[in-house]
């Protein structure tokens, strides 16, 4: 599983039929929708792509407004802990239910949250490495059979002498499940019958840039703390004929481009 999300929307209800026959927004209404989630930023409009698109490069937010849902995707606005959503994001949902899904398949982390009228109502973030980080509210049902140990992680071949994987699920499939149920498509898992075809939803390209260079320097000072943090590491991937192989970081790296572009045509 190698899909990633940072998916934040405003809606009135089921995702569904918001995405559903969806077709190209007004720009002026999604820049307006950017201004207010990533107030103080340079916005620019810079192409078009569409919602199956979940993990746009960094400084990058894909956004469509639709009747009845609003939808942006932009690293910044998926978090840790979702219950520390900022109050201007609050208020750009008020009266609304606001759904966050977050998902990197690097570190096998998952967040997702559901507020209803400005309330939190349910808040998951957890890792195999943090473990779990956050944990409010009453599950979902479509939650509860990985809860129950129905959805063990296996030992992957080549690493059964490993120690068992720290959470009794893969957080990657509920990720894709937890998709499926709050935003009504999904990247790599199987989709329900009800679900749309991301790929159909187009959506515009905005650069959002942070004009007083903050953004930048915590960034460029958080990857040198995880560098001295994490010291010398090995780095593992799974090879043709399915098992783990040792891989170098330079190998790593070109097989794995950090925000390597995509099209915006």
């Amino acid at each position: 599983m190698g899909a990633k999300t940072a998916l934040l929307a405003f809606t009135d209800g089921d995702l569904r039929p918001a995405l559903r026959g969806a077709t190209r927004s007004d720009p002026s209404e999604a820049e307006a929708l950017v201004r207010r989630v990533l107030p103080g930023c340079d916005v620019a409009l810079v192409g078009d792509s569409s919602l199956f698109q979940t993990y746009p490069p960094e400084d990058i937010a894909h956004v469509t407004v639709l009747p009845g849902a609003e939808f942006v995707c932009d690293q910044r606005l998926v978090l840790d802990r979702p219950s520390e959503l900022p109050e201007h994001l609050l208020r750009a949902g008020a009266g609304r239910r606001i759904v966050m899904h977050g998902m990197h398949s690097v570190v096998d982390w998952l967040c997702f949250a559901v507020w209803e009228d400005g309330k939190l109502v349910r808040s998951l973030s957890l890792s195999p490495g943090s473990g779990i980080i956050e944990n409010i509210g009453e599950p979902y049902e479509f939650e509860r059979p990985f809860w129950n140990g129905r959805h063990p992680v296996e030992p992957v071949p080549g690493w059964e002498d490993r120690e068992p994987y720290p959470l009794p699920f893969h957080p990657l499939e509920l990720g894709e499940v937890a998709l499926s149920a709050l935003f009504g498509f999904v990247i790599e898992g199987d989709p329900g019958p009800d679900d749309i075809e991301a790929e159909d939803v187009p959506v515009h390209v905005f650069r959002v840039g942070d004009p007083s260079g903050q953004e930048l320097a915590a960034r460029e000072a958080a990857h040198e703390r995880a560098k001295r943090d994490l010291g010398p590491f090995t780095m593992y991937e799974m090879g043709p004929d399915g098992t783990m192989r040792e891989v170098s970081w330079e190998e790593f790296e070109k097989a794995h481009p950090p925000n390597a572009p995509e099209s915006h045509s």
